[in-house]
């Protein structure tokens, strides 16, 4: 198990490695406000950076869509209030008990199934929990997770869970993403599919 202390802008690169090929997005960001939804949306915007310098994901830089929309692939992002209000309706808390598995869902190329009877995934699932725990190791335990998709039970496999509802943040046909929000950074984690 990795030390807390071992997490480094290199291992943290490659824990990433994990949402190669796909369409995610990675950012993460200094908490610079009480209400972390206006942080999501700056996130959202580019208009931060890692804090620590570190890596972050924008699968859509330099893309077309990009170009003709600043937004893309969002729809839009909170910015007021009110956007607070409407966004918070969204999501759910979820416990960090569940966050690897969806760390782990998120880097996989398939939207809505039963990941664990994907073809390999037994072969590639150690290397993808591992990278999705130095994911983890950034947030101390006192981090608050939320998703935008609907799960079964107190404690979701994220594996297991084929009949995922989810509240679009992007005109894809399919976004998952998890936000994870503490008194120093908040992050976001988010995967585009159209199936």
């Amino acid at each position: 198990m990795m030390r807390k202390d071992e997490l480094v802008a290199q291992t943290w690169s490659d824990a990433l490695k994990m949402y190669e090929w796909l369409c995610t997005f990675v950012g993460v960001a200094r908490r610079a406000h009480e209400e972390w939804w206006l942080d999501v949306g700056s996130i959202m915007r580019l208009e931060t950076r890692d804090p620590r310098g570190w890596e972050s994901i924008d699968p859509y830089e330099g893309e077309e869509e990009r170009l003709d929309d600043p937004l893309y692939p969002w729809w839009d992002t909170p910015s007021t209030p009110a956007d607070v209000e409407r966004y918070s309706g969204r999501v759910g808390e979820l416990p960090r008990e569940s966050v690897r598995s969806l760390l782990v869902l998120l880097g996989v190329a398939a939207s809505g199934v039963d990941v664990s009877r994907t073809f390999g995934w037994e072969e590639c699932r150690p290397q993808r929990e591992r990278r999705a725990e130095v994911i983890l190791s950034r947030f101390p335990v006192d981090t608050r997770f939320y998703t935008n998709l609907g799960w079964k039970g107190d404690l979701p496999d994220f594996y297991r869970q084929p009949s995922r509802s989810h509240a679009p943040f992007s005109g894809y046909d399919w976004d998952a993403g998890l936000i994870a929000v503490n008194d120093d950074e908040v992050a976001v984690f988010w995967n585009f599919q159209n199936t």
